[in-house]
């Protein structure tokens, strides 16, 4: 496993990160905590040691089991861990919150369910749009000193919002969405990444699965993608034909699809490391490959050309 500097930061991270978001039933169902521990032990061993995850999923739940895990096994220390604040559950309606005081709150929350005394990268999970920018970094400020986190990062946010984060507080890392199939932050986001060395790790590089090339032409979604219209009618089975258009030339590099989806990504030279959901021992022996390189330009080019022209035409068909 190939590892990389986050950003300007300290932390030396794996550049496959095994996220947690496929613990929140709200999203995904219930998934077999067991096939999930044994699926994080065999990360360790091939050489992952970054962790992703956020207060929001479950509702602590992920959080929770996470530190369940690391405590009773004492691993803690083997492992980079980020996790995120945005979401106040507190009330039975969630809404977002970064004031001042409910940071500081939900930070040690946070650190009770992981089990730790510290979170090595602390992000906001999203764009709140009563953001105080300067209580955001006040809080920030104090757990530091106070060592309960090491750095401060950002998720979901545009170039724009990072710029103004920036002149308050040192903003370590963005996560942003990114695939073949969600390019949106080439244009913006990764270009400042790149240019203030701020790390990056995406999320959903393979499309919530689609890029997986696992999908039968007549699967049904009982979870959150079953109201998305990439996953409905015509529109999918384009996206399907664009993903087996891909099959022959991950052969040519040995990869799978979902390899060379995440290999895809990861050439990009913004991009740290990224993040895939983990709820099997497969799961992660079979994605960790595609970090061991990254494509050939005109490789990359061929590939976003590909699967762009079937994202493209599939839109059309909404």
């Amino acid at each position: 496993m190939k590892h990389r500097q986050l950003g300007k930061t300290d932390l030396i991270v794996s550049r496959i990160c095994f996220g947690c978001w496929q613990l929140s039933p709200r999203f995904w169902g219930d998934i077999s905590q067991d096939e999930w521990r044994q699926a994080l032990h065999r990360a360790l061993e091939l050489g992952v040691n970054f962790i992703d995850t956020a207060d929001a999923y479950g509702d602590g739940m992920a959080e929770s089991v996470l530190g369940e895990d690391l405590k009773k096994e004492g691993l803690r220390d083997e492992f980079v861990i980020a996790t995120k604040f945005y979401w106040n559950f507190e009330k039975e309606e969630r809404h977002p919150d970064t004031r001042y005081e409910y940071i500081l709150r939900e930070c040690e929350a946070s650190l009770k369910r992981l089990r730790t005394e510290h979170i090595d990268l602390y992000q906001i999970h999203a764009w709140d749009p009563l953001t105080r920018p300067e209580e955001v970094a006040a809080a920030f400020a104090q757990l530091k000193k106070e060592g309960k986190i090491r750095w401060a990062g950002v998720s979901n946010i545009n170039a724009d919002q990072m710029r103004m984060y920036s002149k308050f507080f040192d903003v370590a890392s963005l996560q942003p969405k990114y695939s073949l199939l969600t390019r949106e932050v080439e244009a913006h986001e990764l270009p400042y990444c790149l240019e203030n060395r701020i790390g990056v790790l995406v999320f959903s590089p393979l499309f919530r699965g689609l890029l997986t090339g696992k999908y039968a032409r007549d699967q049904k979604f009982d979870d959150a993608r079953g109201g998305d219209p990439h996953f409905q009618g015509k529109a999918f089975q384009r996206l399907l034909d664009g993903v087996e258009d891909l099959k022959p030339f991950a052969e040519k590099y040995g990869l799978t699809v979902a390899q060379l989806a995440v290999r895809w990504v990861l050439t990009h030279p913004a991009v740290t490391c990224a993040i895939v959901g983990i709820k099997t021992r497969e799961h992660i022996e079979t994605i960790v490959p595609a970090a061991e390189d990254i494509l050939p330009q005109d490789d990359w080019h061929y590939v976003a050309s590909r699967m762009g022209k079937a994202l493209e035409e599939a839109r059309k068909l909404f």
